[in-house]
């Protein structure tokens, strides 16, 4: 007899004790919206998961949390799938202990279908180090994925994803936007004629005559841009445009090679974060060829 009924009543932990004690063999089919999954039972012992592509125990744990959707258990022959070998107890104990942790990580990361993206600070001092998994977990933010997207492209587990997140949100390195939320770019102004994020050169140039600068350093600015985007993608675009706008009002007002250095020493700076430190070497000898 099949047994259904909501996980905002019961939780699933609760309800699996309560079908392991009866020694029945089956499968638990839970929904939460569009998402699905399953926890297969031999005899009351877990011994398959699968939510979406993740299997075995993160699957359980990653079910073991949901706080709301339905829930329905259909009595039957146990699957010939084994992805689970821990006890019950086992189990329940971990996914109890990441229902504890995930009450913590909730207040900064309320949904793993929240986009990170990096915050760019003005005034950051200091040096920043990250591990090994910190790096990882950067390496894969690009401003359009999902916590949980970038949990998959890195080849953790969306729980795992989220506690490395949760430090690099704390350390202010990066925060979240709901997804479909545009994006917002701190310090950045798009002129309203202009599809990039800065002002044409032609633009610039006629509105102060800059592009008589000694030596032409906004056409070099011009070219250190493009260099720039070129290297970090669509990651860094909102940090090489504010380092650029505020070269490109320092030669209007009069400053030559120097502004064009501060904003190549700011962006590697930001290079360094964003992409890591070969990827900044890289960066710097293609600039140095420039000059």
């Amino acid at each position: 007899m099949a047994f259904q009924g909501s996980l905002a009543e019961l939780h699933l932990p609760d309800i699996i004790q309560l079908i392991s004690v009866s020694g029945k063999s089956g499968v638990f089919h839970l929904s939460d919206g569009s998402l699905r999954g399953q926890i297969h039972l031999h005899e009351g012992r877990i011994i398959h998961a699968q939510l979406d592509d993740v299997l075995g125990e993160e699957a359980v744990y990653a079910l073991a949390i949901w706080s709301q959707g339905d829930f329905r258990f259909e009595p039957g022959a146990p699957t010939e799938q084994r992805t689970i070998s821990k006890s019950n107890t086992n189990l329940l104990m971990e996914a109890a202990r990441r229902l504890d942790e995930w009450r913590v990580l909730s207040k900064k990361i309320p949904s793993t279908e929240a986009v990170p993206q990096f915050v760019v600070q003005d005034n950051r001092e200091g040096q920043i180090n990250l591990n090994t998994s910190e790096w990882l977990i950067l390496s894969k933010i690009d401003g359009e994925r999902s916590i949980k997207a970038i949990a998959a492209a890195a080849g953790l587990s969306v729980f795992d994803a989220a506690k490395i997140l949760y430090g690099l949100i704390a350390t202010g390195l990066i925060r979240l936007k709901e997804p479909g939320a545009a994006t917002a770019v701190r310090a950045v102004a798009r002129p309203a004629s202009a599809s990039s994020p800065v002002a044409p050169p032609a633009a610039a140039a006629g509105a102060s005559g800059a592009a008589a600068a000694p030596g032409g350093e906004l056409a070099r600015l011009n070219r250190v841009r493009d260099v720039c985007i070129s290297f970090l993608g669509a990651v860094g675009e909102s940090v090489v445009a504010k380092h650029y706008q505020k070269a490109r009002l320092d030669i209007e007002k009069g400053a030559g090679a120097e502004a064009v250095e501060e904003a190549i020493n700011q962006i590697a700076r930001a290079a360094s974060i964003l992409k890591g430190p070969p990827t900044t070497e890289a960066l710097l000898e293609q600039l140095r060829a420039m000059r």
